[in-house]
C-alpha cells in the first residue's frame, strides 16, 4: 500500500491526585478548552472532553505515529503545567500517575461523545470510582483493586 489509513480512537480517563475535587467549574471550561489545544498542536483530535471535579474523560483520534502513552503524557504534563502556571492558588494541583484508555469503535463515537457530555448527570447516580471499576470490567481488563486507586 502507498498511504496509511487509520481509524484509531481511544476513551482517556484519568483523574486529578487522590481524586481531589480540584477541578473547579471556574477552572473546567478553560482546563477542557486547553486540553483540546494540546490534542490539535500534536495531530490529535479531541472529539469530546468532559468529566467532574475529580477527573477527567478525553475521546481522541489519534495519528499513526503517536503511540497512546505518549499522547496522555501530553495532556496531562501540558495541562498540569498550565494549571500551574495560570492558577496560582492551585498550586497543589496535580494528576493521578495511571490513567485508562479503552478503544472504541467507529459506531459507539456518538454515544460515547453523549457519555462525556453527561458526566454531571451520570454522577448523580455512580461514583468516580464504580464508574472506572465499570470501564475496567467491560473492557476485560484483569485487575486487583487493591492498586487500582494508588
Amino acid at each position: 500500500m502507498a498511504n496509511s489509513y487509520i481509524s484509531l480512537y481511544i476513551h482517556i480517563i484519568f483523574s486529578t491526585k487522590e481524586r481531589q475535587a480540584m477541578i473547579t467549574p471556574d477552572l473546567q471550561n478553560r482546563l477542557w478548552a486547553y486540553i483540546g489545544g494540546i490534542a490539535r498542536e500534536n495531530h490529535m483530535k479531541a472529539l469530546s472532553i468532559g468529566g467532574m471535579q475529580d477527573h477527567v474523560h478525553v475521546l481522541l483520534s489519534l495519528p499513526s505515529t503517536l503511540p497512546v502513552a505518549k499522547a496522555v503524557q501530553l495532556i496531562k504534563g501540558g495541562s498540569s503545567k498550565w494549571v500551574h502556571d495560570t492558577f496560582v492558588g492551585l498550586g497543589k494541583f496535580a494528576w493521578q500517575e495511571g490513567y485508562g484508555a479503552f478503544s472504541v469503535n467507529v459506531s459507539l463515537l456518538e454515544d460515547t461523545i453523549r457519555y462525556i457530555e453527561g458526566q454531571g448527570e451520570h454522577h448523580k447516580r455512580k461514583t468516580f470510582q464504580e464508574e472506572y471499576i465499570e470501564f475496567l470490567r467491560r473492557n476485560g481488563i484483569d485487575y486487583d483493586e487493591r492498586y487500582v486507586w494508588g
